[in-house]
């Protein structure tokens, strides 16, 4: 049950738009151990500059 509702709330925060920052640094310590992870709000940022295309070029809204 917990797994089915961790993957639900996964799903539902992708399908918002918000990435899964435990499984970027999951990601990290597995294949990038050499290199310090972002912090919560530099990963959020960051993917919101690549879907978005930062300040210039981006959505206006």
């Amino acid at each position: 049950m917990r797994a089915m509702l961790a993957t639900f709330v996964r799903t539902a925060r992708l399908m918002v738009g918000l990435p899964d920052y435990d499984a970027y640094l999951r990601h990290m310590a597995a294949h990038h151990p050499d290199q310090s992870p972002m912090d919560r709000t530099q990963f959020f940022r960051n993917r919101q500059e690549a879907r978005y295309g930062g300040k210039n070029g981006g959505r206006c809204c």
